[in-house]
C-alpha cells in the first residue's frame, strides 16, 4: 500500500528523536580528557619552555682567587652592609661614655655619658646630651650622636687596662698587690671621702645616684666607674632627699644594701662599714 507524500512529512514531524543529553556530556568530557593528555605529552616531549629548562643549575665551585676576593669584602661581625661600617666618624667633642644599656627587643636604650665638665648623666635615645647634640642610637661598645645633622660615634672608655692573671691563677710579677683581707668593707670615713654621689636626672626627676671615684676606697667597696645606685636598702631612689638619707646611713657599724646599674647589668653591693 502506497502512502502519500504528505503523510511522510507529517509522520516525520510528529516523530522527532529526543536529544540524548547524557551521551552529549560524555562526549564533551572525553574531548577535554583528550586535550589534557595531548598537553601532558607535549610538556614531556618539550621540557624547555618560556621560563627555560626545568633542570636545576649545576653547582659552580669558585676558584681560590675568586673565594679570596669574595671573603675579603665580607665582614661576619658587621653584617649591616659595607656602606654602613664606615658611615660614622669619631666625634671631636669632649664626651666620655661610661656605660651602655641596650634593649634589643625595642631597639632603644640609654647611655651614661660625661660631658666636658666630667659630670656623668644617663641619657635615653632621642634625648639631648648637650646643646645641639642628641643621642641617636646605642650599640654594645659605642653610641651614635646627631651633631647638627651629622652622625658621629663615641666609644666606651676603655682606658683602664684589664688585670692580668698568671697561668697558675696567681698574681703575675709587676702587678699591684691585692687588697688586704678585711679591706673589702671600707670604713665610714673612707666611704665619705673616696666616693662621690651625683643625682641622675631623667625627665626632670632624680632616678639614681651616679658614683664617682675619689680615692682607693671606691674600688675596695666594690664599686666601678659609671655605677648608678637605683635602690637603697630596697627602696628606689626618686629624689635628692634619698642622697641625704644615704649619707646619713654612712656611719661606723652600719649595713647598707645598694642596687647598682652597671652598664646593661644590675648588681647588688652590700656594705658593712668598719668603725675606723
Amino acid at each position: 500500500m502506497r502512502v502519500p507524500f504528505g503523510d511522510h512529512i507529517r509522520n516525520a514531524g510528529g516523530r522527532l528523536r529526543p536529544i540524548d543529553w547524557l551521551s552529549l556530556v560524555e562526549k564533551l568530557l572525553l574531548g577535554l580528557l583528550a586535550l589534557q593528555c595531548a598537553g601532558l605529552v607535549w610538556a614531556v616531549l618539550t621540557p624547555a619552555g618560556s621560563f627555560g629548562p626545568w633542570e636545576g643549575r649545576q653547582a659552580r665551585i669558585l676558584s681560590t682567587a675568586e673565594r679570596q676576593a669574595l671573603f675579603t669584602g665580607f665582614d661576619p661581625f658587621y653584617r649591616g652592609g659595607p656602606g654602613q661600617a664606615n658611615g660614622g666618624v669619631v666625634t671631636s667633642l669632649a664626651l666620655t661614655v661610661y656605660g651602655i644599656r641596650l634593649n634589643e627587643g625595642s631597639g632603644q636604650g640609654s647611655a651614661i655619658v660625661a660631658g666636658p665638665d666630667g659630670v656623668q648623666n644617663s641619657f635615653a635615645v632621642g634625648e639631648e646630651i648637650m646643646p645641639g647634640v642628641v643621642l641617636k642610637a646605642v650599640a654594645f661598645d659605642h653610641i651614635s650622636i646627631d651633631r647638627g645633622g651629622a652622625e658621629e660615634q663615641v666609644f666606651l672608655d676603655q682606658s683602664q687596662p684589664a688585670p692580668m692573671v698568671a697561668p697558675g691563677g696567681g698574681v703575675p710579677a709587676g702587678s699591684p698587690p691585692r687588697p688586704m683581707v678585711g679591706m673589702d668593707n671600707p670604713s665610714a670615713d673612707m666611704l665619705k671621702r673616696d666616693v662621690g654621689f651625683t643625682p641622675r636626672m631623667q625627665n626632670g626627676r632624680v632616678s639614681g645616684l651616679i658614683l664617682q671615684p675619689r680615692g682607693p676606697g671606691f674600688q675596695q667597696a666594690g664599686f666601678q666607674p659609671g655605677d648608678i645606685v637605683t635602690q637603697i636598702d630596697g627602696q628606689p631612689v626618686g629624689s635628692v632627699g634619698d642622697l641625704q638619707a644615704l649619707q646619713g646611713k654612712i656611719m661606723p657599724g652600719a649595713r647598707i644594701s645598694l642596687t647598682v646599674e652597671r652598664g646593661a647589668a644590675v648588681s647588688s653591693v652590700n656594705l658593712t662599714l668598719q668603725g675606723q
